[in-house]
């Protein structure tokens, strides 16, 4: 189950980077951006980047014989932390940005594919196979680098870009008094997802060891010790030896 999941996340995350590239670029440049621009635009969106990590860590654990492709990904610290990241990137499109726009054609399906199809097969891959309880609680202070490094990356290349990859991201439109809480409000959604991540690992751990050592049932030495009783008990009533 988990060896399925990983590798169908594998070619559903990268279907849907190639496709979003390959859509992106070409509509970036009639918008009047130049190749290099269009790039960095199609590269400045969270959604992508967390992707990209997703395809990274099912990469990374491929090889049948252990061997770690990328092993900066195949970390179990790393896989929570694209876990909780891809968990985020569900949670507010759905929530905030699915409302804002409507694509159509292929850009409806790479939103499909990347902001639902990808996350749920990470997230139920993590749960089947990735999560191993090994986390810990000093782990949430390196995962929440990631959207605080980000958003300080969206805030500063605004002005000199002119544009923002999410539109409550927008201190020219919105204010700063807003986009600060709209910063702030997933921040602390990453944060809650980060304390989910390691009760969820640690809880899904001991699922699988309480059911390694559960004994089969019935025990067979139960069933025989009674098969035996009901055999000397027929035996005390008919008198056979």
């Amino acid at each position: 189950m988990g060896r399925l999941l990983q590798i169908t996340g594998l070619v559903v995350g990268l279907a849907g980077l190639v496709l979003q590239l390959c859509i992106t670029v070409p509509a970036s440049m009639e918008a009047g951006r130049g190749f290099v621009g269009s790039l960095v635009f199609y590269f400045s969106f969270f959604t992508i980047l967390t992707n990209i990590g997703a395809v990274l860590v099912n990469a990374s654990l491929l090889s049948s014989t252990g061997y770690a492709w990328f092993p900066a990904f195949a970390a179990p610290r790393m896989r929570a932390g694209v876990a909780v990241a891809i968990t985020l990137v569900l949670i507010v499109y759905a929530a905030v940005l699915a409302q804002l726009w409507q694509p159509k054609g292929l850009f409806l399906l790479c939103d499909v594919l990347l902001h639902y199809v990808t996350p749920l097969l990470f997230v139920l891959w993590w749960l089947v196979a990735g999560a191993d309880g090994s986390t810990r609680w000093r782990d949430i202070s390196w995962w929440m680098i990631y959207p605080i490094a980000y958003l300080a990356y969206a805030l500063l290349r605004a002005p000199i870009a002119g544009e923002v990859p999410y539109p409550f991201l927008d201190v020219s439109k919105h204010g700063a008094a807003s986009v600060a809480v709209s910063a702030l409000a997933i921040t602390g959604l990453f944060l809650m997802l980060c304390i989910v991540a390691v009760l969820v690992d640690h809880g899904v751990t001991r699922i699988r060891a309480a059911r390694v050592r559960l004994p089969p049932w019935p025990p067979l030495a139960s069933w025989h010790g009674s098969r035996g009783a009901c055999t000397d008990r027929r035996s005390s009533f008919t008198g056979d030896p």
